[in-house]
C-alpha cells in the first residue's frame, strides 16, 4: 500500500548504520517516563499516606519496584530474538485466552473481575493480552507476502481479535476492549486491508457501538461516564466529579505550573484515581502547560522511534509488531490525556509508564523490548553499499 511504501522510504534514511545496536533513545525515553511516574505518584500520595499510615513513601516505593521490573522486562524482551515468537503464536494465543477465561472466576474487586491475586500483588491478564495479541496478529498476517489482504484472512484475523475482546468486555473493561480493537485496526491497515474492507470494518464498528448502547449492555457507571461526557456541566458532585476536579487541577497549573509538590489538588487528594487514570493532572498542575507539552513530546518521539523500527526492518512480522505497539501506545496516550481535559469519555486507561499499576507498566515495557529486539536484529546495510 502507499502508506507502507512511504514508511519504507522514510526508513531508508536510517539504514546507514553498519551494525545493529540497541535503540538507546527508546530505552532512555522509557526510563525517563518511569522516573516521572515515580515522582508523580509520590507527589499525589505522600501527604495522605503520611497522615494515614505514617509512611509517605509507601506508594513511591511500590512504583519504584514496578519501574525496576519494567526495565528488566524491556531488557529481557530486547535480548530474545523476536522471530522465535512467530513459531509459537498460537500457543501464545491459547494461553492468553485461557488466562482471560480464568480471571472471570476470581472474586471481583470493586465490581470487576480483572485481577488474579499473586501474594501481595494483583496480576491483570488483560494488560499482557494486548501485547500478546499484537504478536499473534502479526504472526498470522505476516504469512502472506502480498500487499492485499483477502476477505478470508481478514475474517480469521477479526475472529482472533473478537475472542479476547469479548472476554475483556465481560470483566468488564471497556477501555482495554477498545485498545484491542485499535491494535487490530492498526495492524490490519498496514497488513494490506483495502478501502472497501476498511469501510466494512468502520460500518461494523459503528453498528456494534450502536447495538451496545441500545441493548442496555453497559454497566451503570459506564453509562454515567458517557452521559457525563456529552454534558460535562451536569452532576459535578457525581458522575462528572473526576473530570471537574481534573480540569481545575490542570487549569491551575497555567504556563509553568505551581511547582513540584505544591499543587493543592494533587497534594490534598481532590481527584479520585489520581495515581492511575488521572495521573496527568499531577503533571499539569505541578509542571504546567510547558511540562505537560514536554511529556506529550516525549511520547511522540517514542512512537516515532517505534514506527521507524517498522520502517527499517525487512521482516513483515517485525514490521507488523512495531505498528501494533505504536497503535497501542498512541491510543493509550491520547485517551488518557484526552479524558483528563474532557476530549474523550473517561475509560480508565492508564498513562503508559507514568500511571501506577504494575501489570500495565511491565507488559508495555516488555512489548517495547520486543520492538527493540526487532531493531537490534534488523539486517544491517552493507558498508559502502545500498541496504539489502
Amino acid at each position: 500500500m502507499a502508506v507502507g511504501r512511504a514508511i519504507e522510504g522514510v526508513g531508508g534514511l536510517f539504514r546507514d548504520r553498519p551494525r545493529p545496536t540497541p535503540d538507546v533513545i527508546m530505552f532512555v525515553l522509557t526510563a525517563g517516563l518511569l522516573a516521572l511516574g515515580t515522582v508523580m505518584v509520590y507527589s499525589a500520595t505522600h501527604v495522605r499516606l503520611g497522615a494515614e499510615t505514617g509512611d509517605p513513601t509507601a506508594a513511591m516505593r511500590r512504583q519504584m519496584l514496578f519501574a525496576g521490573l519494567s526495565l528488566a522486562a524491556f531488557i529481557a524482551g530486547s535480548m530474545i530474538n523476536y522471530r522465535r515468537y512467530r513459531r509459537i503464536v498460537f500457543l501464545i494465543y491459547g494461553v492468553t485466552v485461557a488466562v482471560l477465561v480464568a480471571v472471570l472466576f476470581f472474586p471481583p474487586i470493586q465490581g470487576a473481575s480483572r485481577w488474579i491475586p499473586l501474594w501481595s500483588f494483583q496480576f491483570q491478564p488483560s494488560e499482557f493480552a494486548k501485547v500478546a495479541l499484537v504478536v499473534v496478529l502479526a504472526g498470522f498476517l505476516a504469512v502472506r507476502p502480498s500487499e492485499r489482504l483477502d476477505w478470508k484472512r481478514l475474517g480469521y484475523a477479526l475472529a482472533l481479535t473478537a475472542v479476547p475482546g469479548y472476554l475483556i468486555f465481560r470483566q468488564p473493561d471497556l477501555g482495554t476492549m477498545l485498545v484491542i480493537g485499535v491494535i487490530a485496526i492498526g495492524i490490519l491497515f498496514v497488513a494490506g486491508t483495502g478501502v472497501k474492507q476498511m469501510a466494512v470494518l468502520l460500518a461494523a464498528g459503528v453498528g456494534g457501538v450502536t447495538a451496545v448502547l441500545r441493548l442496555d449492555i453497559l454497566r451503570t457507571y459506564q453509562v454515567e461516564r458517557l452521559t457525563g461526557f456529552f454534558d460535562q456541566t451536569a452532576d459535578l458532585q457525581g458522575a462528572n466529579w473526576n473530570l471537574y476536579q481534573s480540569q481545575i487541577a490542570i487549569g491551575s497549573g497555567q504556563l509553568f505550573g505551581r511547582g513540584l509538590f505544591q499543587g493543592t489538588q494533587t497534594r490534598l487528594n481532590f481527584i479520585p484515581s489520581q495515581t492511575s487514570d488521572f495521573i496527568f493532572t499531577a503533571v499539569g498542575e505541578q509542571m504546567g502547560f510547558v511540562g505537560g507539552a514536554a511529556v506529550i513530546i516525549v511520547y511522540a518521539v517514542l512512537i516515532w522511534r517505534i514506527l521507524m523500527v517498522a520502517a527499517v526492518t525487512s521482516d513483515r512480522f517485525g514490521a507488523l509488531i512495531a505498528v501494533g505497539m505504536a497503535s497501542m501506545l498512541a491510543f493509550h496516550v491520547f485517551v488518557n490525556i484526552g479524558m483528563t481535559i474532557g476530549l474523550v469519555p473517561v475509560t480508565g486507561l492508564p498513562l503508559p509508564f507514568v500511571s501506577a499499576g504494575g501489570s500495565a507498566m511491565i507488559a508495555m515495557a516488555g512489548g517495547l523490548g520486543i520492538v527493540n529486539s526487532i531493531w537490534r536484529t534488523r539486517t544491517p546495510a552493507r558498508p559502502g553499499g545500498p541496504a539489502p
